[in-house]
């Protein structure tokens, strides 16, 4: 405490060894962080405000972040990245929150900053509880998750205990190659979400939204898409779990969909296994116009499992030690390109400040 001011930190610093297999696959060690800081206040006996700040280092892993199979979406140095997950940009949230009750177990309240996260889909999966371990962006990243920094967003919504009914004003477009600094701010895109969180165990999310022009390389070629997902969320005890599906319906274009199953399991104090599944349908993994399956999809899957140990180095500092191993399933066209099995492989350490 601070006077009136209620101040909250927490982060993590992970450091990774990567080995992912096949042609298409490389290796790599580096390093991700997240931070964030929070500032709140009430306002009145039936106002409160909340500042945000979260903070990213990962534009020092260089623009074509770390290699990750069979991933794709966004640019470094003009080309697309394909089978890499792009780093993070410096800012990842700079907003306020405000909120007023307006009536017995009903809250009101008005969300924005140039940069934060629209009302689209479900958290993203460095917030997930479920993916806590996960050294790893899903591959289905840019299907749930791509909207978590966008320069530009305005959200208004109204909550109770079990319902929360909110709509978004945003920039559709996906952050630049330029990680250190701020983009321009638009809100030419919306979204639409509803929560329902029937007990402390269970939420479950729908949402839907139109993103305009929401990838660089598209261009005219897709002046915009439509988003919708669901997602079901459970935690209990040790045990976190997400099941969330996604279709992004490109205009004009074909629907592409994607699934995420993914659970943590805290055993005990000191040892959690986890666990992910996804199956994507991507279109972009030969971004070359010439070659010849150049915007073909392609149904893929990952399964990925994992273990990590925990060792307590204060009241609130955590360092954890583990890895992971995925095998993926792909159509036997992409057997020249892939390799007929790869298999990955990634260790960890991973300091974390607060829970």
């Amino acid at each position: 405490m601070a006077g009136d001011w209620m101040l909250m930190a927490h982060g993590y610093a992970w450091g990774a060894v990567t080995s992912q297999g096949g042609p298409r696959g490389d290796d790599m060690a580096f390093v991700q962080t997240m931070g964030m800081v929070t500032a709140s206040r009430p306002l009145s006996d039936s106002a409160r405000i909340e500042l945000r700040g979260m903070f990213s280092l990962d534009p020092l892993m260089g623009k074509r972040g770390y290699p990750n199979l069979f991933a794709a979406g966004e640019t470094a140095n003009g080309r697309a990245l394909v089978d890499r997950q792009h780093p993070h940009d410096l800012f990842m949230e700079f907003a306020a929150r405000v909120e007023v009750d307006v009536a017995p177990g009903t809250t009101a309240f008005l969300y924005g900053g140039p940069v934060g996260e629209p009302a689209l889909g479900p958290p993203a999966f460095m917030h997930r509880r479920s993916a806590r371990y996960q050294t790893m962006s899903p591959i289905a990243h840019h299907w749930f998750d791509s909207t978590h920094i966008t320069y530009g967003v305005v959200t208004a919504g109204v909550r109770t205990r079990a319902f929360q009914l909110e709509a978004s004003a945003f920039k559709g477009r996906e952050p630049d190659e330029e990680r250190w600094g701020f983009d321009p701010i638009k809100l030419d895109s919306w979204s639409l979400r509803a929560t329902f969180t029937p007990s402390p165990n269970w939420a479950m999310q729908v949402s839907h939204g139109r993103l305009e022009s929401p990838e660089a390389l598209h261009g005219g070629n897709d002046e915009a898409h439509h988003r919708t997902t669901a997602s079901v969320h459970y935690a209990r005890g040790g045990l976190s779990a997400t099941l969330a599906w996604s279709a992004k319906n490109r205009i004009p274009g074909d629907t592409l969909s994607a699934w995420v199953a993914e659970a943590n399991w805290d055993v005990d104090a000191r040892h959690s296994l986890f666990a992910r599944a996804e199956l994507v349908r991507n279109d972009e993994l030969f971004p070359d116009h010439h070659h010849p399956l150049h915007d073909q999809p392609f149904r893929v899957a990952r399964f990925e499992g994992g273990y990590a140990y925990r060792i307590p180095l204060g009241d609130k500092v955590t360092l954890a030690l583990g890895g992971s191993v995925a095998t993926y399933a792909k159509p036997q066209a992409l057997d020249p390109y892939y390799g007929k099995s790869p298999v990955s492989g990634t260790a960890f350490a991973k300091l974390s400040l607060g829970n």
